[in-house]
């Protein structure tokens, strides 16, 4: 079995991500199954940066602790990352200016490479130096140098065949100088495997579920870890005549996309905590005009601004009782980059059915990750989904409606909506309490009977709640309850702890709010033994669990560093109460 980490580490402006990314393209077109994961501080320029990137034969679900090769751009990461590093492992370093003593015990390889000098024959800029390192990495895993031409090409052919030369020149001399002073020291190689896979971050998977859905509107102000949807969205906008807004502050946006929506078209807005902060009176603005709309809420640590570049999942609670008063929502937690995809997809239906706001709450963690995704299994989803806008009505039933209420009260809660422009389709829309027709109202009677009607959607979506999906045996001996993107490691350390006959099995929410309880205790109920895995202090999710069941768990493991769960993590914990 090939399972193998490489990561690559220095100070920022060297190119590190475009490396990672690249490195996850080489494995990737090795057929291998992906996981990468990146590390950097919130500066605007130095700091230490880490990328990590993991491959298999066998499906990767999350990152591990351990590294494999690592290439170090600078004594930091050396120093930041050596515990990390195993028997076997290999240090890829720059000899001209990292002078490594005798700090590393039998079995770990330490290769020098004098990249200034190289860079100088080369007559290169020093901020190529980690095309270098790839070309040199690839030579430790793969014989073909032409795997990464075709990469190269295909990454910088936008920028200009000088710019693919150049690169491709480049990252040949450090495949030259491994293969002639170092060829075959390390131990795995790859043969290529070819699979139809994608290679997608999260924030990839969310925009092109947006797009697929028919998106045609978008304000989004840029704020990590949600900038790739803006850019990628961006890329797409003229093939797919979406618009898409950079607004000047977050309360623009969203107001933008409100109007968008009650204008008729499919909108979203994305951000993090503190944008949707900014944003919370106009969620109860959606709310009360049952306007639909789509939010994309990264999570990251708070509170404030925080640790902006790195991951928690401390925002559900904020997201659930975001804005005064009393309205329902629906919040959607994907756990991995298909779920991305797809919730996304299944977000812009039900914001449109039920007339309401709909979070896909995410975080950095899933956002800036990448993962191999089948394209067989895009392929379902796309063919699987129709585009459902509810209850819009037609400009011919229009004309058989003689005064038509865009509140008017209905046994399911959702009441017809017209669009701008239709004949016969006029509405009122604000802020205020109002009767059917959307005129102010403040009467007893009316005030309960719009509120008991916008509740009435609850029982109405209830068929369409996500059922808590169960991953692993029925009859397992400790079970891991989780939301979000914590499904990754906690899978991971399922298989882990399968191969060790250790028999678990995983609980994975994508649907939280409103809260599947029935299907929750129905399944919970075979369980013998209960952790839930949370990336937040309080346990917030662990208290919606009792909230609105009773169920208590036997135990709990929470993290609220800024880091992801990491399985070995998981592990150590079932292992502590087994």
């Amino acid at each position: 079995m090939i399972d193998i980490q490489w990561m690559i580490g220095g100070e920022a402006g060297y190119g590190i991500m475009t490396t990672g990314v690249m490195m996850s393209k080489i494995f990737t077109r090795l057929g291998l199954s992906v996981f990468d994961y990146v590390e950097y501080p919130s500066l605007i320029r130095g700091g230490h940066n880490a990328y990590y990137v993991r491959g298999s034969d066998e499906k990767v679900y999350s990152q591990k602790k351990t590294v494999d090769i690592l290439v170090a751009l600078n004594h930091e990461t050396i120093e930041k990352h050596k515990d990390e590093l195993v028997p076997q492992s290999v240090i890829l370093y720059d000899s001209n200016s990292i002078k490594l003593k005798n700090e590393f015990s039998k079995g770990i390889l330490t290769i020098p490479i004098p990249l200034l000098d190289m860079m100088n024959d080369l007559q290169i800029d020093h901020l190529m130096i980690n095309t270098i390192t790839i070309g040199a990495s690839l030579a430790l895993l793969y014989d073909d140098f032409s795997l990464l031409q075709k990469i190269m090409q295909d990454t910088f052919i936008k920028k200009g065949e000088e710019v693919v030369a150049i690169n491709t020149k480049t990252s040949k001399a450090g495949f030259d100088f491994i293969k002639e002073k170092y060829n075959g020291v390390f131990k795995k190689k790859f043969s290529l495997n070819q699979q139809s896979s994608l290679l997608m971050s999260g924030a990839d998977a969310v925009a092109l579920g947006a797009i697929r859905a028919g998106l045609k509107f978008a304000a989004i102000y840029p704020m990590t870890p949600i900038n790739s949807i803006l850019t990628k969205l961006t890329q797409h906008a003229l093939s797919y005549n979406i618009i898409v807004k950079e607004p000047e502050d977050e309360i623009a946006g969203i107001n933008m996309a409100i109007g968008a929506s009650f204008a008729g078209v499919r909108s979203m807005v994305a951000t993090s905590g503190g944008g949707f902060s900014l944003m919370v009176e106009s969620v109860g603005l959606a709310a009360q005009t049952e306007t639909p709309l789509v939010i994309v809420m990264g999570m990251r640590p708070g509170p404030a601004t925080g640790m902006p570049t790195w991951t928690e999942q401390g925002d559900l609670r904020f997201v659930m009782h975001a804005a005064q008063g009393d309205f329902p929502r629906i919040i959607l937690t994907p756990g991995d980059i298909d779920e991305c995809f797809s919730l996304t997809l299944r977000a812009f239906n039900l914001a449109e059915k039920y007339q309401l706001p709909v979070v896909v709450l995410v975080d950095k963690y899933l956002m800036e990750g990448h993962a191999t995704v089948k394209i067989d299994k895009l392929r379902l989803e796309n063919a699987w989904y129709r585009i459902d806008r509810g209850k819009i009505v037609s400009s011919a039933q229009l004309k058989g409606i003689k005064d038509f209420k865009r509140y008017i009260l209905t046994n399911d809660g959702i009441s017809p909506r017209s669009l701008p422009g239709q004949e016969g389709g006029i509405s009122f829309s604000g802020s205020d309490e109002h009767d059917e027709r959307g005129l102010y109202n403040e009467d007893a009677d009316m005030r309960e009977a719009m509120m008991e009607k916008r509740f009435k959607k609850l029982k109405t979506l209830e068929k369409e709640i996500l059922v808590p999906q169960v991953y692993g045996s029925k009859n397992a001996e400790i079970t891991l309850i989780e939301f979000g993107s914590t499904k990754l490691p906690c899978l991971e350390a399922m298989k882990c702890l399968q191969d060790e006959e250790i028999n678990i099995n995983v609980i994975h929410f994508s649907w939280v709010h409103p809260f599947p309880s029935k299907h929750f205790i129905q399944l919970v109920k075979k369980s013998k033994k209960t952790i839930v895995v949370e990336g937040n202090y309080s346990g917030q999710f662990e208290g919606i669990l009792r909230e609105r069941t009773g169920f208590v768990p036997d135990d709990r493991l929470r993290k609220y560093n800024g880091r992801p769960f990491y399985p070995e993590e998981i592990i150590a914990k079932i292992k502590e109460i087994i």
